[in-house]
Formats: structure tokens, C-alpha cells, sequence
């Protein structure tokens, strides 16, 4: 059943998911606020904070890795709203327990836990809003979804500056459990509670997207064309203190580029979210904002900065020219049928997420002093491949800008 014109944008499902992406962000990036403190607080310095940071990092990316697959399976063959419920008391309970690490060991495995929980959220919140809405506001539904969830880093910000990092760890929990008593709101689609009951329909099958060429490279690209997002929050923002140290900028904070990116995230989405509406298309959008990316890391990369307010400035552009999150995440859920709409849509970000891991450690080789000794000159050749991927990724990739979403994949 399609959903009808009539539906309110802000419905239950838009409102339940784009609070559940801001406790999501929130708990997402806590950890690169609070990275420098924590590792201090147990006892790491000098270059360990650097090297237990990206390996905390890796753990909490390779558990969404692990949970993309899980929810997204789960988000087709039991429900989307059955996905938002657990995944969120997982991470919640998760960073709880992290507000209690007591050494690197636990500190990875509740990261990891995190992770696991963390990869739930958004891809189960896009599917339920792009199946609820019609296709002319499924756009700005996912839209709204983005950007306010995208403000829940700025609450980690502000938390961060007030609060000891295992009560940021506490609140991020709290705020999760506080959300489970919305989702009781929230009901299931008309669009996939009729393939739910279609018992000759294989749902969530995640190896068919292996065992077909035309899913398999659906699926790749999807992945692909968000590779450069977590590049530049993952590496450039990330070690923002690094990056200005090597431009001789002392007492650069990654927590204020990381709040910087973010706020320039926010309105990169509502642009891209927008312009997306306007030009009637995902495709032509995020060619454009791809564009943007290339000129903003080059920028980041190869300008002297005389101030470390400029500095500042060059990661709220970073962060606008990765703006089109919102379109990437809703392509994922537009290119594949019901059956197999969850398992894309939450694996995709995920996979694209977990690509941070790779690149970090490419990004770590190549900066070694046996390779380049230069975290610049490592940013470079890591992003050139990135950004080079990205592109190849959306080089024909199909419109789905006025595709309905009542069609099954035939596997």
C-alpha cells in the first residue's frame, strides 16, 4: 500500500527517527571529543593517544560493521521498529558501561559493543521514513532526519566542556534509554507490512547481494560514494590538533573541529536535502557536492593558516562540502526493493562508516617516518583515493529521485 500525499511530513516516524539519529550522533562522536581526555585519565601519553585513539576508533567502526549487517538482515526479516527498539538499548547500555572503563582492554570492547548498537539507527529510521512518506516530501523527510540527528553532535560538544568524560559516557546512555519510550509511538509501514506477510518473498537475505551483478553493484556503490565523508570527519577533523601542529598551530582542540565540521554538516545537508527537491534528483546533487569536497580538502591541505580561527574556519567548509549525507543514506534505501530495503539501507552507512578503518590505517602507514613522516602529505594520497572512488561510484549510477518504493528484488 502506497503511502498517500495526504501524510503529515512531521509525522511519528520523522520525529522518532531524527531523535534517535541525534542520541545516535551524540554517542557516535562522544568518543572524539572526549579521545584526548580519557586516554590521559588512564594513563596513555605522547603518541599512544594518537595510536589508542585510531585503534579505539577501528573497534567501534568494525562493531558497526558487524551491526550493519545484523539490523539491516534483522529490519526486513522482523521490522524497522523492532531494529530502532534494540539497537538503541544496546548502545545506550554500552556506553553506560564505557562511563566505567578502567583500561584500554574494556574501553575497546564497550566501543565495539557501541558500535554494534550504534550501526542500527539511522538505516532503520531512513527505511520506516522513505516507506511512510510519499516520494515528493520522502526527500525532505530524510532531510529533517539528517539534520536535526546531526545536531546531536553539538550537544556532545557543549556536554564535553561541562562534564567529567564518563558522565558524557552516562548522559549519552541516559538519553538513549529516555528514547526507547518514544518508539512505542511508532508503527510499522503499510509498505513492508505487506511483503511481511508474503511468505513466498525471501526477506533479508543478505548474501543476494552477492550472488547477482546488478544488486552487487548497486550495493558497491552505494557504499562508495560516502567513502570521503568519513575520510574527512575520520582523518582531517578527527586529528585536527595534528594537522595544525604540522601547519605550526598550537593548542588546536579536535572537540571544537569536530563541533565546527558538524554545524558546517548541518547546513550542508539542508542545501544538498533542498537543492535535491529543486533539481529533482540524488544523482546530480551529489556530483556537485563531491565537487565541493575536492576543492575543501585541497584547501584544508595545502593552505597556510596564520590564525587558528582560520583554521577553525576551513573545517565548518569541510564540513558543508560532506553535507550530502542525508542524499547518500537516501539513495541506499531508494535502489533496493522491501525485501531487501533495511538490510541496504542500514549496511551501506555502515560499510561506509567502517571504510574509516582501512583508511586509518593507510593513513597511519603513510604518515610513518619510514613512509612520508608528514601527516600532510599522507592526507593527500589517502584522500586522492578516496575521493577518486567516490566518483567512479556514481559514474552511472541510476536515478531514484520518483521511484516508488511497493517493489520486491526477485532473488
Amino acid at each position: 500500500m502506497l503511502p498517500s500525499n495526504e501524510t503529515k511530513l512531521l509525522n511519528a516516524a520523522v520525529i522518532v527517527a531524527a531523535l534517535g539519529y541525534f542520541v545516535d550522533i551524540y554517542d557516535l562522536l562522544l568518543f572524539g571529543f572526549v579521545r584526548v581526555k580519557s586516554l590521559t585519565d588512564l594513563g596513555f601519553s605522547g603518541q599512544d593517544l594518537t595510536d589508542k585513539g585510531l585503534s579505539l576508533q577501528n573497534w567501534q567502526m568494525f562493531g558497526m560493521l558487524v551491526g550493519g549487517i545484523l539490523w539491516g538482515v534483522l529490519g526486513d526479516k522482523k521490522g524497522r521498529v523492532k531494529v530502532l527498539y534494540f539497537s538503541i538499548a544496546l548502545y545506550s547500555i554500552a556506553n553506560i558501561l564505557n562511563g566505567f572503563a578502567t583500561g584500554y582492554t574494556d574501553y575497546a570492547f564497550f566501543r565495539f559493543l557501541a558500535g554494534i548498537g550504534l550501526a542500527g539507527e539511522l538505516g532503520a529510521g531512513i527505511t520506516l521514513v522513505a516507506e511512510v512518506l510519499p516520494k515528493a516530501k520522502r526527500g525532505l523527510g530524510t532531510m529533517l532526519v539528517a539534520t536535526i540527528g546531526l545536531t546531536g553532535a553539538l550537544l556532545a560538544w557543549v556536554i564535553e566542556h561541562y562534564f567529567h568524560w564518563r558522565t558524557c559516557f552516562f548522559i549519552g546512555g541516559g538519553l538513549g534509554l529516555l528514547l526507547l519510550v518514544l518508539r512505542i509511538s511508532v508503527s510499522e509501514s503499510g509498505i513492508y507490512q505487506q511483503v511481511k506477510t508474503n511468505t513466498g518473498i525471501s526477506k533479508g537475505n543478505f548474501f543476494a547481494l552477492f550472488t547477482n551483478w546488478d544488486r552487487f553493484s548497486r550495493f558497491l556503490r552505494c557504499i562508495f560514494i560516502g567513502t570521503s565523508t568519513w575520510f574527512v570527519v575520520g582523518v582531517l577533523v578527527f586529528f585536527a590538533p595534528e594537522f595544525g601542529r604540522a601547519k605550526g598551530l598550537d593548542g588546536i582542540l579536535a572537540s571544537n573541529a569536530i563541533a565546527i565540521c558538524y554545524i558546517g554538516l548541518i547546513f550542508g545537508d539542508l542545501t544538498s536535502g533542498l537543492l535535491s527537491q529543486w533539481l529533482r534528483s540524488r544523482i546530480k546533487v551529489m556530483a556537485i557536492f563531491l565537487a565541493l569536497d575536492v576543492l575543501a580538502v585541497l584547501a584544508y591541505l595545502s593552505l597556510s593558516f596564520s590564525k587558528p580561527e582560520y583554521f577553525y574556519a576551513c573545517h565548518f567548509i569541510l564540513g558543508f562540502s560532506v553535507g550530502f549525507w542525508v542524499i547518500f543514506v537516501t539513495i541506499g534505501a531508494e535502489q533496493f526493493g522491501t525485501n531487501l530495503r533495511s538490510t541496504v539501507a542500514t549496511s551501506v552507512p555502515n560499510f561506509a562508516r567502517g571504510m574509516q578503518v582501512p583508511i586509518n590505517e593507510s593513513f597511519k602507514y603513510l604518515k610513518s617516518p619510514a613512509v612520508t613522516g608528514s601527516v600532510i602529505t599522507a592526507g593527500y594520497l589517502v584522500g586522492s583515493v578516496c575521493l577518486a572512488v567516490a566518483f567512479m561510484a556514481l559514474w552511472g549510477m541510476k536515478e531514484t529521485f520518483d521511484r516508488e518504493m511497493d517493489y520486491v528484488e526477485h532473488i
